[in-house]
């Protein structure tokens, strides 16, 4: 019986859209990072980063070994365990007709997903507690967005640390196998204080140090996080 895979991949943008990057990292079986890449997307949204973290991290390992992947985007996670189906169906358009935003990345995700065994796990973000490889990805996508230059174990490069997380402990929320047993187990993280200025998801900006809310299209106004999920 093959050992499943457990890794974690997240994204980041400086202002949605921003300067972006994405990031996985793969556990080892002693329960730390074995593995890990980092790349910048130069301007780009929080979904797009979201996504191509996903992408690369199914390029990264073998299609023939049981995976489990970790995530905090709802966004991401919807879109290959509820959305994509139905997007397939109907020729890449959704529920109104309009096409698929991020076409080109959901339909590679699609392709490498064809045939494999793989779970996703919705995990919380910023969380005392939280999942240490999700965080570790999270640090690794939020420092390459920065520095928009390309880190990772196979470049000899050293982990980003991730940061002191601000919100209180949570579960991690599960989600369903690729395929017929796709699932969401998605929700809202905690509120934390913007670290960069941004826009929120309806499109008003948030100042630096405003109190935000995780929400399906990234980060923004607390109000609006709520609203996203009634």
């Amino acid at each position: 019986m093959t050992t499943r895979i457990i890794a974690a991949c997240d994204g980041a943008s400086k202002g949605n859209p921003g300067p972006a990057a994405w990031a996985w990292v793969i556990a080892g079986a002693d329960g730390t990072v074995a593995r890990w890449e980092a790349g910048p997307l130069g301007t780009a949204t929080n979904n797009v980063a979201e996504l191509t973290a996903l992408l690369r991290l199914l390029e990264a390992t073998d299609p023939a070994a049981p995976l489990e992947v970790r995530m905090d985007s709802q966004y991401a996670m919807k879109a290959v365990t509820t959305w994509l189906p139905g997007w397939r169906r109907k020729g890449w358009k959704t529920a109104s007709g309009s096409p698929v935003a991020n076409r080109d990345l959901v339909v590679r995700i699609d392709e490498l997903l064809g045939g494999r065994d793989v779970e996703f796990v919705h995990v919380a973000a910023h969380q005392v507690g939280g999942d240490p490889f999700n965080a570790a990805a999270d640090q690794a996508a939020s420092d390459t967005a920065r520095t928009q230059q390309a880190i990772g174990s196979s470049l000899g490069s050293a982990l980003p640390e991730p940061q002191a997380p601000t919100g209180p402990a949570r579960p991690a929320g599960r989600g369903g196998k690729q395929g017929a047993k796709r699932g969401t187990g998605a929700r809202s993280g905690g509120s934390i204080a913007a670290k960069f200025p941004g826009r929120c998801r309806c499109g008003a900006p948030y100042a630096k140090g405003e109190t935000i809310k995780k929400n399906p299209d990234g980060w923004g106004h607390p109000a609006c996080a709520i609203a996203a999920t009634t």
